[in-house]
């Protein structure tokens, strides 16, 4: 939705920079996914319209937030996943919540299966790319936060550890940026997760990866010297780093997909795809009964 709450003239130069912008939402928009404007600027930098600086962020945010108060931009095409109201559910009747729970329904599609997955990502403004993805895949998703603490280590490692009790094997799927830390993170949530389940837990670090740094050519950043892991980083990939974010969402979902899909048995999950489906068929029909009664 697009509303005008100022009064703006624009030069032809930031008119130019906002239609550029709205192609960019377009294309996005088409393809399921909401942007960040972390994400909008790595697209800019990206196809050689804007230097990859900090000056040059803040100019793009600066003109993104203009467009978007005079009306030349959709309120809803940039998004801030970080801060969002919460609220409790409502419905009008009875027959709405059975709809509504009918819906949503699910079994746990991975009953059976030999093994437990779940998503990891490092920054939690990126949670909003992997979630369709893992919602469709039926995994849990965690955005850690940079490293996770010591609390959320330990709760992931009595979750990994009741999973291999019941015969199964837990896999982390993990993606983070392309840095000191960012690498350095798929080691130690490996360790700590080993530790606190008691058991060697395996995590596949998925993104950011050097082939794909190759593949597909994100924009560099100049690596931060300052971190402690720095030197043995520089020692292997040089003074240069890449942020996740500037990985394109859509090859993030595809890599997520593939992942996942290795250790899913399609046999045993479509048996339980048919059994949700016809759960849903009942809540529908008692949906329909309830809403004959008015209730």
């Amino acid at each position: 939705m697009k509303e005008a709450f100022i009064e703006k003239s624009f030069r032809r130069a930031t008119l130019a920079t906002i239609e550029q912008a709205n192609i960019i939402i377009d294309e996005y928009q088409l393809a399921g996914f909401t942007l960040t404007l972390r994400q909008l600027y790595y697209q800019f930098v990206a196809r050689d319209m804007i230097l990859n600086s900090d000056r040059s962020y803040k100019n793009l945010g600066k003109v993104i937030n203009d467009g978007r108060l005079a009306g030349l931009i959709d309120w809803e095409a940039i998004e801030d996943r970080t801060r969002f109201l919460r609220s409790n559910p409502h419905w009008a009747t009875g027959a709405a919540v059975i709809d509504s729970c009918a819906l949503r329904f699910q079994l746990d599609k991975w009953e059976g299966q030999a093994h437990y997955v779940e998503v990891w990502i490092e920054k939690d403004a990126l949670i909003g790319v992997i979630e369709t993805i893992c919602q469709r895949l039926d995994v849990p998703y965690f955005a850690c936060r940079g490293y996770s603490s010591q609390s959320e280590q330990w709760r992931a490692g009595q979750r990994l550890q009741a999973v291999i009790d019941q015969g199964r094997k837990p896999i982390i799927v993990h993606l983070g940026d392309h840095d000191p830390s960012g690498i350095d993170m798929t080691r130690d949530n490996k360790d700590r997760l080993s530790l606190f389940a008691w058991n060697d837990v395996q995590v596949d670090r998925i993104a950011l990866n050097w082939d794909q740094i190759e593949q597909y050519k994100p924009p560099p950043n100049s690596a931060k010297l300052s971190d402690t892991r720095a030197r043995a980083y520089v020692e292997q990939y040089g003074d240069k780093s890449w942020e996740l974010d500037a990985l394109d969402p859509r090859v993030i979902e595809s890599l997520i997909k593939n992942k996942v899909e290795q250790y899913r048995d399609p046999a045993k999950w479509a048996v339980m795809e048919g059994r949700e489906h016809s759960i849903r068929r009942e809540l529908a029909i008692v949906q329909q009964q309830l809403e004959q009664r008015g209730i």
